[in-house]
């Protein structure tokens, strides 16, 4: 099984790593990190660069596509060789996912229309405009189509797609090794839960607020 993950400049660091390290340790997975170019990319803060091994053009039947988010997500919005090659290869997937504003990606090459998909709570009102039927649930699976919603969700997206491919148990031992369980010191992790005062402060700085485009 090929797991592909693309990488771009700006993109999210735990958007891309989180499904590596859940969907990287299934049985017979083969990992790549795959790009417009070969080399490293940086994340959003410029301070990690994770490397692409492997041009669009190598990459032409990957099992299961991981597309993350971040600020760079804005630069992939457009019509041309990304956008051909995610609808050429999902042709082929058995699964298509995304993490945060990578269903922004997704849903901008039409590979989301009509379907429901999430993403960072920030960026639903962008994802519905684009054709998907956006919902604030922490992962979202339509037919092919897994979706996940703001950075740390990827985790989650990964182990729920492990138990599919694989069985729960093979899920269960992935999340055992990788000693995920959250016990977070603040109960803040949403819109739904943060003081007001914080989402309202997010909301203001939002790029999409301040663009007022992807």
């Amino acid at each position: 099984m090929q797991l592909a993950i693309l990488l771009f400049d700006g993109f999210t660091t735990l958007d891309a790593v989180g499904p590596y390290e859940t969907l990287s340790r299934l049985p017979g997975a083969e990992t790549v990190f795959v790009a417009e170019r070969t080399g490293p990319h940086r994340n959003d803060l410029g301070s990690l660069g994770l490397v692409a091994d492997t041009t669009l053009g190598e990459v032409t039947a990957p099992d299961l596509l991981v597309v993350p988010g971040g600020p760079g997500q804005s630069a992939q919005m457009a019509d041309g060789p990304l956008h051909e090659w995610l609808c050429a290869v999902d042709a082929g997937t058995t699964w298509t996912t995304s993490v945060c504003t990578g269903s922004l990606i997704l849903a901008a090459a039409g590979l989301l229309t009509g379907r429901r998909a999430t993403s960072h709570w920030l960026a639903l009102d962008q994802l519905g405009a684009l054709g998907a039927e956006p919902t604030g649930e922490r992962v979202v699976i339509d037919g092919k189509y897994a979706t996940a919603a703001g950075v740390s969700s990827g985790i989650d997206m990964g182990l729920t797609l492990a138990g599919r491919i694989a069985g729960d148990a093979v899920a269960q031992s992935i999340q055992l090794g990788i000693e995920y369980d959250p016990q977070p010191p603040y109960d803040a992790g949403s819109p739904d839960k943060a003081p007001a005062e914080i989402t309202a402060t997010l909301r203001e700085r939002s790029r999409f607020l301040l663009t007022g485009r992807e």
